[in-house]
């Protein structure tokens, strides 16, 4: 890894990756790194603590992919349960740990540039890609191109959009009006902001097969009154809460035009919001897996 890669460029105060500039649209510090393993603990929990919900034979699962890794927490698990197997997880960001299991590898590159891998894989895993591609139906082909037949291919990814089934969350709300603009300004950059309800469909015009689609709520604050739900909600708020100024500085100064101050403004109102339980919301996930059929 040459040390251009492991620089990160300063803007609005934070960090971003310096490879493949801006394709990234949240920043990189040591706090978004704590994010990111608390969203590790939260997708966990929310699928029963288990690592994949895909029925993977491991006795044949040598080779594994893990897309969009960040902190590499799901592949360092998985490659210590998997002692045999070749585990390699790629970013765009050079946030991994230097330590980790000797069947463990990370690589910074971009996957929506082409592909160049030594032997296909027998599992790819994708997961918090929302926001972070242009063209997802080519990303599905290229993941179908580099597996194995009769392998599985597990997704994990969100509808950015929150959502409200008691009228408590209205358009009037701060969070509307940030989460609104958020996607406006994915928009104006190309990148899609809510794969998951398409992101069947795009797996079986690839054309994997034996596709399954799980959808989960996760709520947003502890409102809840199932305990399960509720641990969700305190997870998912305390990871909104910490990754707010990461998602926004970037999108809506650069993207939309917005002053600091309009920004910090908005987002002092969401938090405002978020504190006093005003409403019910939570967003929607999306696992979604296939098989890729024998040739």
């Amino acid at each position: 890894m040459t040390e251009s890669v492991k620089d990160f460029k300063k803007e609005y105060g934070r960090r971003y990756h310096a490879y493949r500039e801006g394709c990234r649209l949240s920043s990189s510090p040591s706090g978004e790194i704590k994010r990111l393993d608390l969203m590790h603990t939260l997708i966990s929990k929310t699928i029963g603590w288990m690592w994949f919900l895909a029925p993977v034979d491991y006795n044949k699962t040598h080779r594994i992919l893990d897309v969009g890794t960040g902190t590499g927490t799901w592949l360092i698990v998985i490659g210590m349960k998997l002692r045999k197997a070749q585990v390699i997880g790629n970013d765009l960001s050079p946030i991994q740990p230097e330590w980790v299991p000797q069947n463990c590898k990370f690589e910074i590159d971009d996957v929506e540039s082409a592909w160049y891998m030594d032997a296909p894989f027998d599992f790819i895993h994708v997961r918090y890609m929302a926001c972070s591609l242009r063209d997802w139906p080519t990303f599905v082909g290229r993941v179908y191109e580099h597996e194995r037949s009769l392998r599985m291919r597990r997704w994990h990814v969100d509808r950015r959009a929150y959502a409200c089934d008691d009228g408590t969350l209205t358009e009037e709300h701060a969070l509307m009006r940030w989460d609104r603009l958020f996607m406006q300004a994915c928009d104006m950059l190309g990148r899609e902001h809510s794969p998951g309800p398409k992101l069947e469909g795009w797996i079986r015009q690839a054309p994997f097969t034996n596709v399954v689609c799980h959808h989960f709520k996760i709520p947003l604050g502890p409102w809840p009154k199932d305990p399960h739900m509720k641990d969700l909600g305190w997870c998912n708020l305390i990871q909104t809460l910490e990754g707010l100024d990461a998602f926004t500085l970037k999108l809506f100064r650069s993207v939309l035009g917005w002053t600091e101050v309009a920004v910090q403004k908005l987002l002092d109102e969401v938090r405002q919001e978020l504190a006093k339980k005003t409403y019910h919301a939570f967003l929607n996930d999306y696992v979604v897996y296939g098989q890729k059929p024998s040739d």
